[in-house]
């Protein structure tokens, strides 16, 4: 992260330097799709992040400056007065959002940097977010908690920026601590930190740098066929809310009365919550083998019953495999991105020179990719 960059770009623009903020990008090592069905994440903060510096200045303004787009913006603090810049608009929507929750802002002058690669689905927008939550709350003394400031992040994604995102990104970014995932519980938020200290392991994201466009229908109707199951185990199982809520012996019951394909949809969110559960015992017990194993699992049932992988991806993990990654699953709501994997320390270099290699002959473009360590949350530095 740089530092330098910010500190002689924001001297530059308004004089005298101001207090540094960071919040980080996260990982989830499992659980996915797993949070709209009431369920569990394992996500975890890494060490990049969003670094801004901010000084109040004194005026009923905000001067920002965006130094890796080498952009600068200027807007008020009133709901008529939101930026142009889709990049401001975060930072916009975080000051609305706490003044909807009474905390009392005035103008300031910011510039911020970020190393999480955009688009790679290490969420760059709720570091950005959780960064200036996390930084106005303390300027301005308003004693908002963090889970608040999570909230905060997660609003102005909905109310500003028009993703209908659930809370996991925010909550790891200002939750994170070094060393450990956060077990959250998607429906009641109670979480609980879960030790990760991968020794001889090396985790790493390849990304697949494709995104297929049908991501966001596909996204909707695999919430549709969630909900449709969960109407007709209902009619047996009035108690159940979610999926979360079932087995597969109560989907058996509904086989005959759902279609096909609704039915490997529940199949797969009620296996990989189970996934989610055993990963948990296996890392309080320092068994990275079996959570390897459960991410495979997780790769498997997320290309052939959810089918939400692609090409790309299924070949990046079978890579893996080949070369003796002990984990490796698609990360994030499928469609491309990135491959996470879990890889013993002295395959490390073999499996990244073999997938870039393989990958770049077979789809004509060079994948990306980015070693990450499991790092502390939003911060003052």
């Amino acid at each position: 992260m740089n530092k330098k960059l910010v500190t002689d770009k924001f001297v530059e623009l308004f004089g005298e330097t101001g207090d540094f903020y960071f919040s980080p990008g996260r990982v989830n090592l499992i659980g996915e799709h797993t949070d709209y069905n009431g369920g569990f994440v394992l996500p975890g903060a890494i060490d990049k992040g969003m670094l801004a510096c901010i000084k109040i200045n004194g005026t009923d303004k905000v001067r920002a400056f965006a130094v890796d787009l080498n952009e600068y913006a200027e807007f008020g603090m009133q709901e008529d007065d939101a930026p142009e810049q889709s990049w401001a608009r975060y930072i916009f929507g975080v000051i609305r959002e706490i003044m909807k929750r009474g905390g009392q802002v005035k103008g300031f002058d910011t510039a911020f940097s970020g190393d999480v690669p955009l688009g790679a689905g290490l969420s760059s927008s709720a570091a950005l977010e959780s960064t200036y939550a996390f930084a106005l709350n303390d300027i301005f003394k308003l004693g908002i908690d963090k889970f608040d400031l999570a909230k905060i992040g997660q609003a102005t994604e909905h109310n500003y920026i028009g993703v209908k995102c659930g809370i996991m990104d925010q909550f790891a970014s200002v939750f994170g601590k070094e060393g450990h995932l956060i077990r959250l519980d998607c429906r009641s938020l109670e979480y609980e930190y879960v030790p990760f200290n991968p020794k001889g392991y090396k985790v790493v994201l390849v990304d697949s740098v494709v995104k297929h466009e049908l991501a966001s229908s596909a996204y909707n109707k695999r919430r549709e066929s969630c909900e449709a199951v969960v109407k007709a185990i209902q009619k047996r199982h009035p108690e159940v809310e979610l999926l979360r809520d079932a087995d597969m012996a109560m989907l058996a019951e509904v086989k005959g009365e759902v279609t096909a394909e609704d039915y490997m949809r529940a199949e797969y969110v009620i296996e990989e919550i189970q996934r989610l559960l055993d990963a948990c015992e296996a890392l309080k017990k320092g068994d990275y083998k079996i959570v390897g194993e459960k991410m495979y699992g997780t790769h498997e049932g997320m290309s052939k019953l959810y089918e939400v992988s692609c090409e790309e991806l299924d070949f990046l993990n079978d890579i893996a495999k080949k070369c003796g990654v002990i984990g490796s699953r698609v990360m994030g709501g499928g469609f491309g991105g990135c491959t996470i994997n879990l890889v013993p320390e002295d395959k490390y270099d073999t499996f990244v020179d073999t997938a870039v290699k393989e990958f770049t002959h077979k789809f004509g473009k060079e994948p990306k990719v980015y070693p990450v360590k499991i790092g502390d949350g939003s911060r003052k530095l």
